[in-house]
């Protein structure tokens, strides 16, 4: 009994690659500079957020196993917004209930953003990242859009034994939208 608590997870190292993957796709500056993602820690949580609820619907159509995969990456997710929440000095009687709005936000966005991706066109993918991702911004929603279409279907073509083994990769988010420059 007391061995369990120091059973290692198989899958620890697994999660942390694929968590680790969605958070490097998150913070690429190209998403905060050419695509107009507000870089505040609202901004940067929204693009975790989409990578993770990209990662999350390809992984809940795959069976028990994926799904419990996908649950690990978002339990490592939520570990990594509390830690984030403590060091920006969120009091730890807030943190609970900071955390709660955060998982309702993501399972809120997963919905919205799985229902937006099975509809035709990009107008309902538009407006969902434009509420949740651009601040309600329009200009670059439909770069972000074909962007977030295109990683869905990256994930979505990425064979089980890759993303079983911790490889994900996504699109080159530069190749969707202009650059600063080139808006200006």
């Amino acid at each position: 009994m007391v061995f369990r608590l120091f059973r290692r997870d198989p899958q620890a190292a697994t999660i942390a690659a694929l968590y680790g993957a969605i958070v490097a796709q998150a913070r690429n500056p190209a998403f905060y500079l050419a695509y107009g993602v507000p870089d505040t820690p609202e901004g940067r949580f929204d693009m975790v957020v989409l990578h993770l609820a990209l990662l999350c619907v390809r992984l809940r159509r795959e069976g028990a196993t994926a799904q419990t995969l996908s649950q690990g990456v978002f339990d490592m997710f939520c570990r990594d917004m509390d830690h984030n929440l403590r060091e920006m000095g969120i009091s730890d009687v807030r943190v609970p209930k900071t955390m709660r709005k955060l998982a309702e936000a993501f399972y809120g966005r997963l919905d919205a953003y799985d229902r937006a991706l099975a509809s035709d066109g990009d107008e309902a993918l538009m407006d969902v990242l434009s509420r949740n991702v651009l601040g309600g911004a329009t200009d670059s929603a439909p770069q972000l859009a074909r962007y977030a279409r295109a990683a869905a279907q990256k994930i979505a073509a990425a064979p089980m034994t890759d993303v079983r083994a911790g490889q994900l990769t996504f699109p080159d988010a530069d190749g969707f939208c202009t650059s600063v420059e080139a808006r200006s």
